[in-house]
């Protein structure tokens, strides 16, 4: 009889810790839940249509000769950069403008292995332009026909638009960004019954600067070159407190 009452003894004190363990478990999910939500995280955005700044059109030209005629070559090379530099001073470019890289000579690949024919080599020169006048690198790169027509054998890129106070844009669309975020919680609390407080904490996201309109973004951040009219877009995740 004694023995049955020291096992009730037991089984109530078993039971007695599980309850307070229990309650101890619910009481920290409360609190958890509690916290979690007292705060909300949402992600602002801004953008900005910005003109690009800068311009630049990078070409180049060459020409193929033999081993023994690799001399010739060079002459050739002289006489086809004093036609390049008259393109552009007709076109009203200045030399400091120009970057021309030196003389580059790489043997030509003979797909004939099998036959004796003496080894070729390929001399090219680099031309790069660049201003801050992007209309003028426009015009400069639909008039490579021109070049062409003088026996120069050149090859252009498309051209580059560049935006060099970008920087500073980030700095300006961080704010409105935010106040996007803003509003977009007090929207999302309001349908909830709460009320937003103060800002917590926030992270910016990738910059994105892509042609106007545009609808390709990219997890990295993007930047296009392509395009004169850009749009620059800054998102930011915020989280504010709730009341």
């Amino acid at each position: 009889m004694a023995n049955d009452n020291s096992k009730s003894v037991t089984f109530a004190v078993i039971i007695g810790i599980s309850l307070i363990f229990s309650s101890l478990v619910v009481a920290n999910t409360f609190y958890k839940v509690k916290a979690l939500d007292s705060s909300l995280s949402v992600t602002g955005s801004a953008k900005k249509v910005v003109v690009s700044d800068m311009g630049k059109w990078t070409g180049s030209f060459s020409r193929t000769v033999a081993q023994a005629d690799i001399k010739a070559g060079y002459q050739q090379m002289a006489k086809d950069l004093v036609a390049v530099k008259k393109f552009f001073t007709v076109n009203g470019v200045e030399d400091k403008d120009l970057t021309i890289s030196p003389i580059f000579m790489n043997e030509q690949y003979n797909y004939n292995s099998g036959t004796n024919e003496p080894p070729k080599y390929i001399l090219q020169q680099n031309v790069e332009f660049r201003s801050a006048d992007t209309k003028k690198v426009t015009e400069l790169a639909n008039k490579t026909q021109d070049l062409i027509q003088s026996d120069v054998l050149y090859s252009a890129y498309a051209p580059e638009y560049y935006y060099t106070k970008l920087p500073e844009i980030r700095v300006a669309l961080l704010g409105e960004a935010i106040k996007d975020a803003r509003q977009r919680a007090d929207k999302i609390a309001e349908s909830g019954g709460s009320k937003v407080s103060k800002l917590t904490q926030a992270a910016v996201g990738v910059t994105q600067l892509l042609p106007v309109n545009s609808t390709e973004v990219s997890d990295y951040g993007a930047y296009d070159t392509s395009s004169v009219d850009k749009e620059v877009t800054i998102t930011v995740r915020a989280s504010f407190g709730l009341n």
